[in-house]
């Protein structure tokens, strides 16, 4: 297989799709805030401040891609990085990245945790990227045939298999402790990777991990709504209020016919015609997930806008008071959010949508849309919508519409998705999983924090909830800006794993 040019790949893939869809809109926002905190941790000035001589190792490991069948032969390069500058020995502990669902630089394992926290331990810093995502690509393209091979259990099997074969490469002696850590769906597989594998994974440490799949994920729009009021963040019940009058105004303009429409297609950054319901729902999505990704990744280096000046812009504190409205608030609000993304479009057609996600040529799909709406069709669900009264958005797009693309894009019917989240909290266990030391992270901020672990489940999995956070924000670099609570809840994680460690140094003596 050809390798492409490492690094300058990920700095591309941002630029090449445009904003659709809830999903799209907040893997976009991801992928952005991770390129800007990975890039700058990497010069000086930044975060850990590394020494000139500190570079990255990229590698690359031939892994099986049906590891569950050993007649099959065909084999991927997943790439994995290696930060060794803190590595004090042979027997001193292995913090391993795991990879979610997006590619993986070398600030993987150069930036946050658990780059930060090697220091104190001498600690050998791997990062594994995902397979099907960033570079880690089977030969072939994305159609039905290879992506079966594509789920939380094959990724799994990866962890297991690298963790075998990086003993051997680096040289790593057989009483290294090795300690998993993620965030978001990677915090899951980090969990379930101790759950499954005990005997490889002395213990985990997953910040903002979702464990529970789950079709309707409603509850995602409620933590923002209630989010939108907090006053610690700059929130306000004024605030909630004006979004929702912000978007009762963009429905109001929506029915007003073609020339309103065209007004809206102008100010809102809608590529493409708004005649359909089907292509209102895509505007009337993609305006919740840049509300919804405001709240998720509140107060982080590289996020376009913090609660408090989306909460600013909706009530008209900045600029001319007096002429200002929520709707006005919430166009300026796109406008910020896509100038820093670089993006003319929030929202396409839906038939351009499902054309998107229907190409099977990875460079197109390099930012991996389509692959991570396969995993939630066919592993977790995560659909989020606003149908409760309480939710102050609109109820576009609803949950029918969601489901939809696993028809049109992958033939997979609703029924099928239900089974598959099923399957998938049955095998993991939900939010009681039984995997013991593992720390969970989360912060209250976080509309994922729902479907996390927020409460101690027992004296060997502690739970840590951390006041006015957002989305992995424990993992992020440390910035002086960084809240007393979030550098306690730091202070915490390191506190855990001084405690496991101590405990295996014990027994080892």
């Amino acid at each position: 297989m050809a390798v492409k040019a490492p690094w300058l790949g990920f700095l591309l893939l941002v630029s090449l799709w445009g904003l659709s869809t809830p999903a799209l809109l907040l893997r976009r926002l991801r992928e952005h805030i991770q390129k800007f905190q990975e890039s700058s941790s990497l010069h000086p000035g930044f975060g850990l401040g590394h020494g000139p001589g500190a570079v990255p190792k990229q590698g690359w490991l031939e892994q099986p891609l049906d590891p569950f069948n050993a007649s099959d032969r065909r084999t991927f390069l997943q790439r994995y990085w290696v930060n060794d500058q803190h590595r004090t020995g042979q027997d001193v502990p292995v913090f391993l990245h795991i990879g979610g669902e997006g590619s993986l630089g070398p600030g993987s394992v150069m930036a946050g945790h658990p780059a930060a926290l090697a220091p104190a331990w001498g600690a050998l810093v791997i990062s594994l990227e995902h397979r099907f995502y960033g570079l880690s690509m089977p030969a072939g393209g994305l159609d039905l045939a290879l992506l079966r091979y594509l789920s939380s259990r094959h990724a799994l099997a990866d962890v297991a298999s690298a963790r075998q074969a990086l003993s051997g490469l680096l040289n790593v002696s057989s009483s290294s402790p090795w300690i998993c850590f993620g965030g978001s769906y990677a915090g899951s597989l980090a969990t379930w990777a101790r759950l499954k594998f005990p005997h490889l994974v002395f213990a985990a440490v997953a910040s903002s991990a979702p464990l529970s799949a789950v079709v309707d994920f409603s509850a995602y729009n409620q933590v923002v709504a209630r989010s939108l009021t907090q006053v610690a963040i700059g929130g306000s019940l004024e605030c909630l209020a004006a979004a929702s009058t912000a978007f009762t105004e963009v429905e109001r303009l929506l029915r007003a016919g073609p020339a309103a429409q065209a007004v809206l297609r102008e100010e809102l950054g809608a590529c493409g015609s708004l005649d359909l319901t089907e292509d209102q729902a895509e505007l009337l999505g993609a305006l919740q997930a840049l509300v919804g990704g405001t709240v998720q990744y509140d107060g982080q280096a590289g996020a376009p806008l913090s609660v408090r000046q989306l909460c600013g812009l909706l009530l008209g504190k900045w600029g001319n008071r007096s002429r200002s409205t929520p709707y006005l608030g919430l166009r300026r609000a796109v406008q910020i959010v896509l100038r820093s993304m670089g993006q003319k479009c929030l929202s396409f057609s839906r038939a351009e949508t499902v054309a998107q996600l229907s190409n099977t040529e990875p460079q197109v799909s390099g930012v991996g849309d389509r692959q991570w709406l396969y995993q939630t069709c066919t592993e977790f669900g995560f659909y989020v919508t606003c149908e409760g009264l309480q939710c102050p958005f609109s109820q576009l797009p609803a949950l029918p519409f969601q489901l939809e693309l696993c028809e049109q894009v992958f033939g997979l019917s609703p029924a099928s998705v239900a089974q598959a989240v099923a399957q998938t909290n049955s095998y993991y266990g939900g939010q009681s999983p039984g995997a013991t030391q593992v720390l969970f992270v989360n912060g209250d901020t976080d509309p994922w924090h729902v479907l996390s672990v927020t409460q101690d489940l027992g004296l060997s999995e502690p739970a840590l909830l951390i006041p006015s956070a957002s989305h992995c924000f424990d993992m992020a670099p440390m910035r002086p800006s960084d809240s007393p609570s979030l550098r306690l809840g730091r202070q915490k994680i390191s506190q855990q794993l001084q405690d496991w460690l101590k405990d295996i140094k014990k027994s080892q003596s």
